[in-house]
This record gives C-alpha cells, structure tokens and sequence, in this order.
C-alpha cells in the first residue's frame, strides 16, 4: 500500500489538484471490504450515486464503499452490473429529458454506455489515494484543464501515443471514466457529467483523468522528467519583456 501512496503524494506535488486523486478498487465480493471502510446507508443514512461517493473520497478524504444497496442512481446500477435497465423505461427517460431526438437516439445512446458484467462485482471503494486503504484498480483525478494537459505530458512520454476518448456528457465520471479506462486498460479524459455538476458538485472548471491504476507509476515518471525542464504546473508564464500599452504616452514616462 505505501508504493500507491508515494506515488500519490508525487502526482500531487506535480499537478497539486484541489482534491484527493482517488483510488478505485472493485470488489467481487462485499465482505471483502476492510472494516472501518463507510458505506452510504448504514453510516450516512442516504443513498447516493457512484459520483457522490467520488466526491466524498476526493473531498473528505473519506473510504467509502458502494454497493447495490447503496445506490440511488439507475443508470450506474445497469452500468455497474449491480441491475440492468428497463430499455423502455430507459429510453422514456432519455426523450422526457430531451437528451435523445427519437427512440432510435435514445436507444443509441443507452447502448453506448460501457458496462460491466451483470454480478461481475459487488462492491466498489473509493479511497485518498495519498493515504489508500485499497490496492486501487483505477485511479481518478479532478483537475483543471491546465493540470490534465500536465497528465497528458506525463502518460504520454513513454509511449508517444495520444490518448483517445469518447464523450456523451452523459454517465461521465462513473462510467465513460472509470469502468471505461477499467475495461480498456487506457487512460480516460472526462468531461463531468450533469449528475456529477447537480450531485456531486462539480465545478466548472474542472476535468476528469481516469487510468488503469497500471499507469500511474509511468505517468510520474513521465511529470517528473518534463518538469526537469521547466515543463509544470503551475505554469510558469513568460514575463521578461518590456511592456507596450495603447496610450498616447510609452510605458517608460508614466512610470518615470
């Protein structure tokens, strides 16, 4: 666990996010969760949805566990294989809410969300990753785009070759992020869904970096060599010039 940690706290160091980068550990089975891990109905008394927990973890620096009883959000139940959809019910939803022209889009759209194995996993764990309690599966960051433009120098820099994503606004953070990079064993970049912006309070200017838990030691690496060269965040913008403004004075006599 202290290996997860210190790469942690390095990640930190370079790209210094707002939140905890969080550790994502799916369980086959729920009593394979570690005592003292919380869960949403027996420690909050609520339900939530998979990107409330995330927020819980990056925010409080909470372990927190999720599972089918714990949910309140029916599209990551069916993505999550904790409960597959009703397709009709579904797709009305998709055409009440407008996201979807027709059945067909609607259809489409439902189809596109990757999905774990229906049973494939009971449980899921959030946790600090500067302090995980869990050998994490996948790692997710909320950053600025400035920061994730630093995770795209570090995941790239052994390899050369860009990461490829697909976005929908739609089942963002919990699906098209962490069971996609999971499934795909490649980094995802997110664009925070709605439910992350009304649930889980994401902001405005905030991203989502996913990736395979496989990654995280390349990509330090590859954030510690480019920072070497003066390649980092925050970034350090250029200021040796000598001004111009558009007045009838220069620069120089106002300020003599």
């Amino acid at each position: 666990m202290k290996e997860w940690q210190e790469l942690g706290k390095e990640l930190v160091n370079y790209i210094k996010p707002e939140t905890f980068p969080t550790a994502v550990k799916f369980m086959r089975r729920k009593n394979e969760i570690t005592d003292g891990t919380r869960t949403p109905l027996k420690d909050l008394r609520v339900k939530i949805a998979h990107c409330q927990a995330q927020a819980i973890a990056r925010k409080y620096g909470w372990t927190i566990a999720m599972s089918k009883e714990d949910l309140g959000c029916a599209i990551s139940a069916h993505t999550y294989g904790w409960e597959p959809a009703n397709t009709d019910g579904a797709v009305k939803f998709l055409l009440k809410m407008n996201y979807a022209a027709d059945s067909k889009a609607a259809n489409t759209i439902l189809q596109s969300f990757r999905s774990l194995k229906q049973g494939q996993f009971e449980a899921v764990v959030y946790s600090p990753l500067e302090r995980t309690k869990i050998e994490p599966d996948v790692i997710l960051i909320y950053l600025s785009p400035a920061q994730l433009m630093r995770c795209l120098h570090g995941s790239t820099y052994h390899t050369g070759k860009p990461i490829t994503c697909s976005f929908s606004g739609l089942a963002a953070s919990c699906t098209e992020g962490v069971i996609a990079a999971f499934l795909d064993q490649s980094p995802k970049v997110v664009v925070p869904g709605n439910g992350d912006r009304v649930w889980a309070t994401a902001q405005d200017h905030e991203m989502v970096y996913a990736l395979p838990s496989s990654y995280l030691k390349p990509l330090v690496e590859g954030l510690t060599k480019t920072h070497e060269k003066g390649i980092r965040y925050p970034v350090p913008a250029f200021l040796r010039y000598q001004p111009e403004v558009g007045l009838t004075l220069p620069l120089t006599d106002i300020f003599k």
